[in-house]
């Protein structure tokens, strides 16, 4: 049977080592996923490509997709908007590609509301100690930051429990197998296989 994508949205974190894991799973499996690219009114930055990194567009070409309904979710922070454009999302789960949207809680949700069926995967390292580690040993922001990152951590936790599936970033190699087999995993559930189920039911009777 033709087998369709699944859309699994991962969030967590900032310092759980989220983005790592998503580049490590589609070098390993790149047949297998697609990461969604999402479409932005910023400026490209130096190397940033149109189609790669981003869809860049400008402000009123991004209100137009709102207005008609175009954007599974967006947001927008510090005078640019953000969103992830429904058609690509659309066109890669059709091709049977397993499509993985990073982004942050109040979006995680926003896309479920659109896609029932979407997979929800939260990120975390194995504790708090080891998420401040992580955020003082980038050694790129100052201490002020790191705090803000870390109050917002303490945010995002409540929303933790509405996620299908937590994953431990403990061992990145570990990690990406667990996230892979998860979403392999969904392949078989029941309610993803509606089709075959009627197939299977109708056949029977005919027996």
């Amino acid at each position: 049977m033709e087998r369709k994508g699944i859309l699994t949205v991962v969030s967590g974190f900032s310092g759980s080592g989220k983005g790592t894991l998503m580049k490590k799973l589609l070098g390993k499996y790149p047949d297998t996923y697609a990461l969604s690219v999402s479409a932005t009114t910023r400026a490209p930055r130096d190397g940033e490509q149109h189609g790669r990194e981003y869809f860049f567009i400008t402000k009123d070409e991004f209100e137009k997709m709102i207005a008609k309904g175009e954007l599974i979710e967006y947001a927008r922070y510090v005078e640019n908007y953000y969103g992830t454009p429904k058609r690509y999302v659309e066109e890669q789960l059709a091709e049977g590609k397993d499509v993985i949207l990073e982004i942050e809680i109040q979006g995680a949700l926003k896309v479920r509301g659109t896609f029932p069926d979407t997979l929800l995967l939260f990120v975390t390292p194995p504790s708090a100690k080891e998420l401040r580690k992580r955020l003082v040993g980038r050694g790129t922001e100052t201490m002020e930051v790191i705090r803000s990152r870390i109050a917002r951590a303490c945010e995002e936790a409540e929303g933790m429990d509405r996620y299908d599936y937590l994953i431990i970033n403990d061992d990145l190699d570990t990690c990406v197998e667990e996230m892979h087999a998860i979403i392999q995993g969904e392949h078989h559930r029941s309610f993803r296989n509606e089709a075959f189920v009627k197939i299977i039911k109708e056949d029977l009777r005919k027996l």
